[in-house]
């Protein structure tokens, strides 16, 4: 089987400079490049914090983000990749940090299987965050 190692995820925004800007205050990432993706019509960001990459789009002409993607259990009714999960040590100081940065929670997980919350990113994008025990 060949060998490969992930590279990074990507979602479409409606403002890329806002987006860079939600996702560096936010999370830590900064830009490591910034291009023009002239299929697409795309205004492009590779964003990166240590080995993690996240690429923006702002597609000229792009449909806004439909509500019930907005959702977790909603956005599961809907074929396509979902979102992206990170780990975190402990969640509930996870949260307590996004709180203090008035990030809007999506939905929080607290089961025997685990423990997890989304948040929506500043044009409502789902990302995971999951509290894994080692």
């Amino acid at each position: 089987m060949a060998d490969f190692t992930f590279h990074h995820g990507g979602v479409s925004v409606p403002n890329l400079d806002a987006a860079i800007d939600w996702y560096g205050r936010v999370l830590g990432f900064a830009v490591e490049k910034r291009f023009w993706i002239e299929a697409a019509r795309s205004h492009t960001a590779m964003l990166r914090k240590g080995p993690l990459r996240f690429e923006l789009f702002e597609v000229e002409g792009a449909a806004p983000l439909p509500e019930e993607r907005r959702h977790p259990p909603s956005d599961l009714r809907t074929h396509g990749n979902k979102h992206l999960a990170f780990r975190v040590e402990d969640l509930e100081a996870f949260l307590t940090e996004m709180e203090s940065k008035a990030v809007d929670v999506a939905f929080v997980v607290r089961e025997a299987f685990g423990k997890g919350c989304f948040i929506r990113d500043c044009a409502g994008n789902l990302i995971e965050f999951v509290e894994e025990p080692d």
